[in-house]
């Protein structure tokens, strides 16, 4: 690991990375994973909003339950280090999850 501090990204802008060059390494930790979060979050809102938008009606999947829409898709969320199934999916501006399962008991896309 290099002694001097890394370069940051180019599209950054200002204000955000003097904010990070104040910020302890406790903080940094904090930021780090609320961005991570963040990104998966927005890339979620953005696979549902576009699969919103497809005309197409779909067959429903034998797994589906009966509550949960045939536009759902499903996503991992991850608790205290356990990571779980989760129905996803978009009505009107709120997005709704359903529980599906966690992730190492079989319960596959």
């Amino acid at each position: 690991m290099s002694y001097e501090p890394p370069t940051p990204p180019a599209n950054l802008p200002t204000e955000i990375v003097n904010t990070l060059n104040d910020a302890s390494s406790e903080q940094l930790r904090d930021v780090a994973t609320y961005a991570d979060a963040l990104a998966e979050h927005k890339e979620r809102e953005a696979r549902l909003e576009e699969s919103a938008d497809q005309d197409e009606v779909e067959e429903r999947p034998d797994n589906l339950p009966d509550d949960v829409p045939t536009k759902a898709t499903i996503t991992v969320k991850e608790i205290n280090d356990n990571r779980y199934y989760y129905w996803q999916w978009r009505e009107g501006d709120q997005i709704k999850s359903q529980y599906k399962g966690p992730v190492n008991s079989g319960n596959t896309e």
